[in-house]
């Protein structure tokens, strides 16, 4: 139990560092270069999944003993998947709530997509098939 929880804290971090990268960069991008909400957000997942492989390789999961391969075919599945529904969530709510705020979006995007990482990154990229 105390491990999971270790996890899950770690993940948390890793996802407010995730936020954090996606909402500021998004928020760069939109101020000052001709991108977009849409296009400049499609930039800022991008940019957000990198450090949360970065900090979930390393802190949260650790590697998964797979080939780094396997691993991160497994991880980018999960991640463009998130990042999909992170997307769907956040133009559905620009597009149904035109004052909504793009930051606002962001939020309740990241945190559906949070969830739905945390169950894919634990079970189906470092969960089962480890070698420890």
């Amino acid at each position: 139990m105390r491990e999971r929880l270790k996890k899950l804290a770690f993940f948390v971090v890793a996802g407010t560092c995730g936020f954090i990268t996606d909402a500021g960069s998004l928020h760069l991008m939109i101020s000052h270069t001709p991108l977009g909400p849409y296009l400049a957000r499609i930039l800022s997942i991008a940019l957000a999944m990198f450090v949360t492989w970065q900090i979930n390789r390393n802190a949260t999961f650790g590697r998964s003993g797979r080939s780094a391969a396997d691993e991160g075919v497994r991880y980018a599945f999960v991640g463009i998947l998130g990042a999909i529904l992170n997307y769907a969530v956040y133009a559905s709510l620009i597009f149904l709530l035109p004052g909504v705020q793009p930051v606002a979006a962001v939020v309740a995007a990241s945190l559906a997509a949070m969830a739905f990482s945390y169950f894919g990154y634990s079970r189906f990229v470092f969960g089962e098939g480890r070698r420890e």
